[in-house]
């Protein structure tokens, strides 16, 4: 490791700030990273926020993902206010927001990426090194008080786990924002379904970015250096240098080695132990891993904050500016600003429209959760307290079927996991299961949401493969099913099957006299109105998130018939998480 001073001196003073460009960084290997250092003018020690990842630091946001900036910053004016936005990168600080306030922010490419060369492997414990070290050059810089946190949504999430996992000594704090943590269940194989996310994701933020594409990419426009330079290397060399995430993921169909090495999971966790401000949405999409981070990680020290509304836009509103600022002023600067007894859990209670009220708890699922059982009535398509009996069918490429209640006498508020319990079978030897609590209105128009990845997302989904329906004893909960994942049980066509579905973390408050509603059907849920066009594919309930691999889901298994069944042994339910109202 580098002794303080070994940093080059200077640096550009613009905008306020003092830059540094491409720093280089060795890793323990000899390959070089770069990275870009934005600090306050004046010389000094301070406290450093990091970010390190594969999207290029380079690339602006207006750039690079132009419809996103301009949505987000039209409808959040706060968001470009008091910036010239010239530094605004996907999914990371703004660092003109932070500098001033007497913060360095340093930016990484990570190996293979942007303009740091390497052979580009996403997540594996060889990028998870590299930032761990990362962390502990940027300690010891002569502009650095040793005080190190990290902040990033997504992907700068994720690896904040893993990279605390590894306990460098000088992290002192992180902030990830709607991370995945398990890249098997959260992303790569939903329910053991395969999630074509990573398909459509891949090529153009990944591969478009990576090391070597110089020239046919884009351009820092602050630099006028090649974000994904410097050098334009050829095709060949590139696919060389690449290891392909979508083709690893469609080569292990089963949890193991391959998801555990990149994944945060129950060793993990217990090493994950600095303080933490571990901020989710209710419209998860795959971005589940902050409610499990919160539950899991040893830290004594931590805070979930749950929102709701686009992937990254509370990020950078002045609600989640105002949010980090306050948690990494008292942990890196040491302020004593309140923070230390401000209540574990801050939830955005959210209610039809997108209307959000703050409120503040002390646990996750919350101590005063009524789980209650909504019975499925086959014969009724009707959604109760009673059991029913009898039986119902559907296309296993299907629509499904809709359970509904009656209209509810009083406003109820649903908030925390949620699961089903369903008993059925196939005339195939397997069936895929896509479980969806819906809101109806009183005019029977159906009440969606903004979520994460989609303007038209339900409350809450869950899904299973039947023939992954193994569970782990000591992982699963009532209210939380964890299949292992590991086996493949195929079905006996007729036979009926118990199958426990996770339904993820859900958040809503049902006016009185709307419908509550369970569909169990065949695809992915599809809003009925038309197609919203979206830089990767077509938004029409589930954004990217989508589920339709003919090779995972062959139509000979996967396309038979599925009745759904039920009698005095066999009660199917959802659990709900009904919160009482407030004394």
């Amino acid at each position: 490791m580098e002794a303080k001073g070994s940093a080059a001196a200077g640096g550009a003073l613009t905008d306020g700030m003092r830059i540094e460009w491409d720093v280089p960084i060795a890793m323990d290997d000899g390959v070089v990273l770069r990275a870009d250092v934005f600090r306050p003018i004046d010389d000094g020690e301070y406290p450093v926020l990091m970010s390190h990842g594969p999207y290029g630091k380079g690339v602006t946001f207006q750039d690079g993902y132009p419809d996103a900036w301009r949505t987000m910053t039209q409808d959040h004016p706060d968001i470009s206010a008091g910036s010239t936005n010239k530094y605004a990168c996907w999914e990371v600080l703004d660092p003109e927001k932070w500098v001033p306030h007497g913060y360095v922010i340093l930016r990484v490419d990570s190996r293979g990426a942007g303009r740091s060369p390497g052979v580009l492997d996403l997540f594996s414990p060889r990028e998870t090194r590299d930032y761990y070290e990362c962390i502990e050059w940027a300690a010891v810089q002569p502009w650095s008080n040793g005080r190190i946190g990290l902040s990033g949504i997504s992907y700068y999430a994720t690896n904040q786990w893993q990279v605390a996992a590894l306990r460098p000594p000088h992290l002192v704090a992180i902030s990830p924002w709607e991370g995945f943590a398990d890249h098997y269940r959260n992303w790569g194989y939903q329910g053991g379904i395969r999630c074509t996310f990573v398909d459509v994701w891949f090529p153009p933020q990944v591969e478009g970015v990576q090391h070597g594409v110089g020239d046919r990419g884009l351009t820092n426009p602050n630099t006028g250096e090649l974000a994904a330079g410097p050098e334009t290397l050829s095709q060949e060399d590139r696919e060389q240098n690449l290891v392909d995430l979508p083709a690893s993921i469609r080569a292990h169909p089963l949890d193991g080695k391959f998801y555990e090495a990149r994944s945060t999971r129950s060793s993990d966790w217990a090493n994950v132990d600095v303080p933490m401000l571990s901020c989710s949405t209710w419209g998860a999409a795959g971005f589940c891993a902050n409610f499990e981070s919160f539950e899991r990680a040893a830290s004594p020290q931590k805070w979930l904050e749950v929102h709701g509304l686009e992937h990254w836009t509370h990020y950078y509103t002045d609600y989640g500016q105002g949010l980090q600022h306050r948690f990494f002023d008292h942990f890196l600067k040491r302020e004593d600003n309140g923070w230390d007894t401000e209540p574990p859990v801050l939830l955005q209670v959210r209610h039809p429209g997108d209307r959000f009220v703050e409120r503040k708890e002390h646990e996750w699922p919350l101590a005063r959760t009524r789980w209650t059982k909504f019975y499925l009535d086959p014969e009724n398509l009707s959604l109760g307290l009673e059991s029913a009996s009898g039986s119902v069918a559907y296309e296993g490429f299907g629509v499904g079927v809709t359970f509904r209640t009656g209209p509810l006498a009083e406003e109820t508020e649903i908030t925390g996991p949620l699961a089903a319990r369903l008993y059925v079978s196939s005339e195939t030897t397997d069936a895929d299961l896509f479980v969806v609590l819906r809101v109806y209105a009183p005019d029977g128009s159906e009440v969606t949401f903004m979520g994460a990845a989609d303007p038209h997302t339900p409350p809450a989904q869950g899904w299973l493969r039947a023939s992954h329906r193994t569970l782990d004893p000591k992982r699963s909960a009532e209210w939380r099913p964890f299949q292992t994942h590991d086996e493949i049980r195929p079905l006996t066509p007729g036979n009926i099957y118990e199958l426990d579905v996770e339904i993820w973390p859900t958040c809503v408050v049902v006016p009185a006299g709307y419908t509550l509603a369970l569909t169990v059907r065949g695809k992915d849920y599809e809003y009925d109105g038309p197609p919203i066009p979206y830089r990767l594919g077509e938004m029409r309930g589930c954004g990217a998130f989508l589920h339709n691999d003919p090779e995972d889901r062959p139509s000979d298994i996967f396309g038979g018939t599925v009745t759904l069944h039920a009698d005095q042994e066999r009660q199917p339910y959802v659990l709900l998480p009904i919160i009482p109202p407030a004394e």
